[in-house]
């Protein structure tokens, strides 16, 4: 028997919100060939995902402008205006988070997210008023899936991990938390979260 879920903790990107670099650069670069070249090759989610890491902004932009010196405003576009790769919000999630804190479900979560963008995203998602604790990658130097940033959860958040629900897009994120005895749902839309969530007693149909 499943054990009953004491809290829900979300992941933020492509869950709560929508998040995509080309969102940005398809703005600033008009060939949909360069455009393609430009995100595989120069500001790619892998890089980006060195600063969700921990890595710091300045240093990794000065050694990608000294990879790609031909590319300089495109780089600097990519920290002064990180805010366009994230078009919106996913739909449904945040109305799931109301009827949750409605029904008085504790709600926290766990992001990869870069210190610098956090503190500039943080106050435009007015959502995560509702959680209690956010543990984010940046500040703690340690990023999804590495199963050290759930351990490290798991103490801030004061639960054990079977008690707490964890809701996340990507798949080895998903493993990595039920390896260590997380309750999980892999997530791929608001519809099947909500029955989901309807399922397991936290909210009314």
């Amino acid at each position: 028997m499943t054990r009953r879920v004491e809290a829900v903790v979300f992941d933020v990107g492509r869950v709560i919100v929508e998040w995509d670099l080309r969102h940005l650069f398809a703005k600033l670069i008009d060939d949909p060939v360069e455009l393609d070249w430009f995100c595989a090759n120069v500001v790619t989610e892998q890089w980006h995902f060195e600063h969700d890491a921990g890595r710091p902004l300045d240093e990794m932009l000065a050694e990608r402008k000294a990879k790609f010196p031909d590319h300089h405003a495109l780089i600097d576009a990519y920290a002064s205006r990180f805010l366009e790769t994230i078009p919106g919000p996913v739909a449904g999630t945040a109305e799931l988070i109301r009827r949750l804190a409605a029904a008085d479900v504790p709600l926290f979560a766990i992001t990869n997210f870069g210190t610098e963008f956090w503190e500039e995203f943080r106050p435009t998602a007015s959502v995560l008023d509702h959680f209690r604790d956010i543990v984010v990658s940046g500040f703690e130097r340690v990023a999804k899936p590495d199963p050290a940033i759930f351990e490290l959860a798991q103490r801030r958040f004061g639960l054990a991990p079977g008690a707490m629900l964890l809701i996340d897009d990507n798949m080895a994120n998903v493993a990595s938390a039920h390896s260590l005895g997380w309750q999980v749902h892999h997530f791929t839309g608001a519809d099947s979260l909500e029955c989901d969530l309807i399922a397991r007693g936290l909210i009314d149909p």
